[in-house]
């Protein structure tokens, strides 16, 4: 028998609770509230307690909200009725007594409870934990393997490997393409029409895959072939639909779930209201019988794994006084800011905590201002009293996102210094893909404890208050805790991080000394012309209409352009364009795929259709939105970057998004035209030239890439010529666009079939133009068989400076899941590399425009680019010194090359 303590028993709430609700009778308690579906799920939770006595337990429900597969099939689960009322009744008091059972509850948004299943099955085998999964969901099948069983309490049967093919005709890795041809009305998910569970078993045995079958479409008759070939387009967006998504990010990893004691009095009170009363006698009875052993029980004022152990709150001069000589005698503490906005431009201090030894922290309120605060220190006296130890660099301190700290005290004119830690930095550079890094999920997955939430001392929605109207009383304990966890959360990361030389270098090298570097560049800010904007938007106002009349005129009358309906009816009834491909529910698609398609082949009005949405979007999400962020104080659009979110170390920006100002249409360049300087200053636009491909060179060692990097070669025209054996100057533009695909696309992955979809090619001429490139550069094929293999070998791949990605599906035996491992494998040394490298150059630059001129400024970073402000009789030298520390970020065995241009905008700058 298994051990219990490396088990995981996880059950799909959400499965059992529709389940449980339709084979149950309409029970109700005596006050006509209906409770089927609650008696249902718990008869089945505390037979499996009872059953396997389980040390590691969970339930995990879907969490409310639209999902991602919603956002890639916006018809997915449509034909699925809404939850019946009676049964949305009892979806929270059923909750309530699964935690009052002391079993975590796991629900994460965005994902699928199978999602989140899926992520846990494939960490817990990791952590050497095996897996029973309670469900009536055949999707799950998926995950069965050695060690992943399912458990279905209603049949009271298992399905191992053997039940799988058992049941389905076709082993757990087969079983996505197996849903993908079937389908799933339930779901909604389109499948063949005419293949059923049979037949997909059948040529599934037959071809191996729905790769295989593709390939083998032409050779399968009738009426069941021939709408194989009429939905080939579907399958790859069933399979995605089909395929359970095992790398979410969780709040807890799978040795955290644990089954706690009860909450008996709360179970007794839930039982009492439902009317379970068999039910609650067996609580009163345990209570009794526990009653004299609990009486001589002594009960702690505090707990002390408790962070609310000891808090001050700093009301007087004196305890200030006291706090600030402990904090100048600390080896470290831990600072938190609290303020009145989230925009870090415009907010200003509430208050700030701090902490130095866990379970102690303090408070110093300096600017509630609600009905009956008490008195506070004054803000401006007790900041400057602060001023020394927060500008001190020898004075060491530690928070959670200080970047946004460090600009809040900007505000207020105090420089801080001194940052050596960032807990959400610490657990970002640990392992970017194992958990979401703000302070709550952080306190929940390493310190098991759930920290007071925001919500609860400011209310939400309409009704929320801003910080400094929070009673004092409440937000003591809000606010210290928060310097008091972080301060925790840094001594159960730190020594971890610490362990791993290469992500400790990349925290210790590029990222803790790029966070003030970011502070500066957000609060710099870029300039924006918002009445050029203004005029854009005209002008692009004006080119929608012209293209709506084009439209309309070649339609042969008047309809909605933003409509799918009356465009179908145009497209194939009217003007009977050939249907090259339709929706789940047989309709023809007027996607923009297909849209592009019926373009290329000369038809008018997709194109005119496909210029009106382009323009369109560029109106509404640019020119009308970016005058909007423009702060009126400075003049300027502050965005804000983000150091923990891409796995590869990709810095990405929100409002605005300077990731994806558009460069490819002529309407989307014209759009940074807006982006200009200051009076007397230039904007400098500095680009890494082909970095990831350099990179490739770099890491393959190949000698052909080394050589045509080197000799300064156009490395798509040097491709080009070694792949169809042509002199470099008589290679043709097909044949350079051919090879620019297959650089770029090897970097990503890209498959033969990809490529000749990208192409227009056949397959077979695609293969051997890959065949031809890796006889021609063996070092690549070389690098990426050894790094598949590394990869498999310890689970993570690191870029050229230690930068860690972990891939815990490298050796998944589910084939679409270990190629995407795989292909991440090799592409993410290179995309992170490139990030290491540019924020290498940025921290670079940054130290020397403060050491040496302080009149230059970074404004923006985007992908492999760097923008300046720089003052025009500058530019020159300051050109020169950029690709200097550019160049010389990293010591690669290519040079790297950086294209700089200078002018009166952002897009005259290239």
């Amino acid at each position: 028998m298994t051990d219990p303590d490396k088990r995981l028993l996880l059950v799909d709430g959400s499965s059992y609770l529709y389940r449980a609700y339709h084979a149950l009778p309409p029970l109700t308690n005596p006050a006509g509230e209906p409770t089927g579906a609650i008696y249902g799920v718990i008869s089945m939770l505390r037979r499996l307690i009872q059953d396997y006595q389980p040390v590691h337990m969970g339930v995990v429900f879907d969490a409310p909200g639209k999902t991602f597969r919603d956002e890639l099939f916006t018809e997915y689960k449509a034909n699925r009725p809404p939850m019946p009322d009676d049964l949305a009744a009892q979806l929270e008091p059923l909750k309530a007594i699964v935690r009052a059972m002391g079993l975590p509850l796991i629900e994460v948004g965005g994902v699928e409870a199978d999602d989140v299943i899926g992520t846990l099955a494939v960490r817990g085998r990791r952590d050497g934990l095996s897996l029973l999964i309670s469900t009536g969901d055949k999707d799950m099948a998926q995950l069965v393997n050695g060690g992943v069983t399912l458990l279905n309490t209603m049949s009271n049967t298992t399905l191992d490997r053997d039940g799988v093919l058992e049941k389905f005709g076709v082993p757990p890795e087969g079983i996505i393409d197996y849903l993908a041809l079937v389908g799933d009305s339930s779901d909604n998910i389109p499948g063949v029409p005419k293949v059923g569970p049979k037949t997909a078993a059948k040529w599934l045995n037959q071809y191996g895959s729905i790769d295989g079958i593709r390939e083998h479409a032409d050779a399968i008759g009738g009426k069941v072939g021939e709408s194989l070939r009429d939905h080939l387009e579907e399958l790859d967006l069933s399979r995605q639909l089909a395929t359970i998504h095992c790398d979410v990010d969780l709040p807890l990893t799978p040795l955290e779930i644990r089954l706690d004691p009860p909450d008996r009095n709360e179970l007794a009170r839930l039982y009492r209201h439902l009317g379970f009363n068999t039910w609650l006698r067996e609580i009163e009875a345990d209570g009794e019988r526990n009653a004299e052993r609990a009486a001589g029980e002594a009960v702690a004022s505090h707990d002390p794994a408790d962070p609310q152990a000891d808090y001050a709150c700093l009301q007087d001069q004196a305890g200030f006084d006291a706090w600030l000589e402990r904090l100048a005698a600390a080896e470290l503490f831990a600072l938190d800011l609290e303020t009145d906005s989230l925009e870090y431009m415009n907010a200003a201090i509430v208050g700030v905590s701090f902490a130095i030894e866990p379970g102690e922290a303090a408070y110093l309120p300096l600017a509630h201002t609600g009905p009956d605060q008490p008195v506070q220190l004054d803000r401006e006296a007790a900041l400057e009293r602060l001023r020394p130890l927060l500008e001190d660099p020898r004075v060491r301190k530690v928070g959670q996102n200080l970047k946004y700290d460090m600009s809040v005290l900007a505000n207020h004119g105090i420089t801080l210094r001194g940052v050596v830690h960032d807990t959400m930095l610490e657990s970002y550079c640990l392992d970017a893909t194992a958990s979401r890094h703000d302070m709550d999920s952080l306190a929940q997955k390493y310190l098991k404890y759930r920290p007071i939430g925001y919500e609860e001392v400011a209310g939400k929605g309409a009704r929320q208050i801003t910080f400094d109207q929070v009673a004092l009383e409440q937000a003591v304990d809000y606010a210290a805790e928060d310097a008091d966890v972080t301060l925790r959360l840094h001594e159960r990361l730190w020594p971890a991080l610490a362990e791993r030389s290469g992500p400790r270098a990349v925290y210790e090298g590029i990222e803790m000394p790029l966070l003030p570097v970011l502070s500066r560049m957000e609060r710099t800010g870029v300039r924006v012309d918002a009445a050029l904007l203004g005029t854009q938007s005209g002008e692009l106002a004006e080119t929608m209409q012209r293209l709506e009349e084009e439209a309309h005129a070649c339609a042969g009358g008047p309809f909605n352009l933003g409509s799918p309906k009356q465009i179908q009816e145009i497209l194939y009834e009217r003007q009977g364009l050939p249907v090259l491909a339709k929706t789940p529910k047989g309709a023809p698609s007027t996607a923009e795929s297909v849209l592009d398609e019926l373009a290329a082949q000369g038809h008018e009005l997709p194109r005119l259709i496909l210029d009106y949405r382009g323009v369109s979007k560029l109106r509404s999400t640019y020119t009308e939105k970016l005058p909007t962020l423009i702060n009126p104080r400075t003049g300027r659009v502050h965005t804000s970057y983000h150091q923990a979110v891409a796995a590869t170390g990709r810095l990405s920006s929100s409002d605005p998004n300077l990731q994806n100002i558009p460069v490819r249409t002529p309407e989307g360049r014209r759009i940074r035209r807006a982006f200009i300087p200051e009076p007397g200053h230039q904007l400098m636009a500095a680009d890494y030239s082909q970095v990831e491909l350099r990179i490739m060179a770099h890491l393959s060692g190949d000698d052909g890439l080394r050589r045509a990097f080197a000799d300064g070669l156009d490395i798509h025209s040097a491709t080009a010529a070694e792949v169809f054996g042509s002199a470099a100057d008589a290679v043709t533009n097909d044949q350079r666009r051919a090879a620019k695909a297959i650089n770029f696309g090897l970097i990503y992955g890209m498959s033969a079939w990809g490529l000749a979809r990208q192409l227009g090619i056949e397959r077979g001429e695609a293969q051997a133009y890959v065949d031809r490139y890796f006889e021609r550069y063996p070092g690549v094929r070389a690098f990426m068989d050894r790094t598949r293999q590394l990869a498999r070998e310890q689970g993570y791949v690191e870029t050229v400076f230690g930068r860690r990605l972990y891939l815990p599906e490298i050796s998944s035996r589910n084939n679409q899941r270990r190629q995407y491992a795989e292909r991440t494998a090799i592409n993410a040394p290179m995309q992170g590399t490139a990030a290491d490298i540019i924020k290498r150059a940025m921290i670079a630059v940054d130290g020397w425009i403060a050491a040496e001129h302080p009149g230059v400024a970074l404004v923006m970073q985007v992908h492999d680019e760097l923008v300046l402000e720089v003052p025009v009789d500058k530019a020159d030298m300051v050109a020169e010194r950029i690709r200097g520390f550019m160049s010389e970020a990293a010591e690669l065995d290519v040079p790297l090359e950086v294209e700089i241009g200078v002018g009166e905008n952002w897009e005259s700058a290239h």
